[in-house]
């Protein structure tokens, strides 16, 4: 687990024995099994995640309906929005398969930063991505067609098509289960002409 970590922080910058050695006594690996919820709609929390193997997702319940709005696999973060703005959280976040994640908290990043302020720098390296991407992300799904959304994931995730249940990834489409059957079929279709 901590390999898979050290590799993906070796990309933004490069980490002493001493540094590794920190990271790990930090106790932040978590091994979570498959339908566990990390976060409910009201509950207050600190935790902010990085998925090392696995995948979570966040989403509402509205009107007694889910609506998906994310899904985090291998090497992706999240901190949900409650943690910065310390307010009871207004989605859920849990994992759709047995996942391995770190688990952090502001209090600990502080403390890591200020003994390593590289860390201080990757972090706004990989926040600074993460927002351009999420960014992206918005304006796309705006912009397209529920064919294009479908389409543009098959490009951009194709692992989620196995990954993630059809109704999870409707709502995360903004479409209905059974539009997405019919779009799939339509695509299909077009595809073998």
């Amino acid at each position: 687990m901590k390999n898979i970590l050290f590799d993906f922080i070796s990309k933004y910058v490069s980490l002493t024995e001493e540094e590794k050695n920190a990271i790990v006594s930090l106790d932040i690996f978590r091994s979570v099994k498959k339908g566990t919820t990390l976060l409910k709609e009201g509950q207050r929390s600190k935790d902010s995640y990085f998925v090392l193997k696995g995948c979570i997702r966040a989403y509402y319940v509205l009107d007694g309906e889910e609506k998906t709005t994310a899904f985090y696999t291998e090497m992706e973060a999240l901190t949900p929005p409650s943690v910065i703005s310390k307010t009871p959280s207004e989605y859920y976040i849990s994992c759709i398969e047995d996942t391995i994640l770190t688990v952090s908290n502001a209090d600990m990043e502080i403390e890591t930063n200020h003994k390593f302020p590289k860390f201080e720098m990757m972090c706004r390296m990989l926040s600074e991505e993460l927002l351009a991407k999420q960014r992206m992300d918005f304006d796309e799904f705006k912009t397209s067609s529920p064919e294009q959304r479908y389409l543009n994931l098959i490009q951009k995730r194709p692992d989620l098509i196995q990954r993630v249940p059809q109704h999870q990834l409707a709502s995360y489409l903004g479409i209905k289960p059974q539009s997405l059957s019919r779009l799939r079929a339509r695509i299909f279709e077009k595809s073998k002409s």
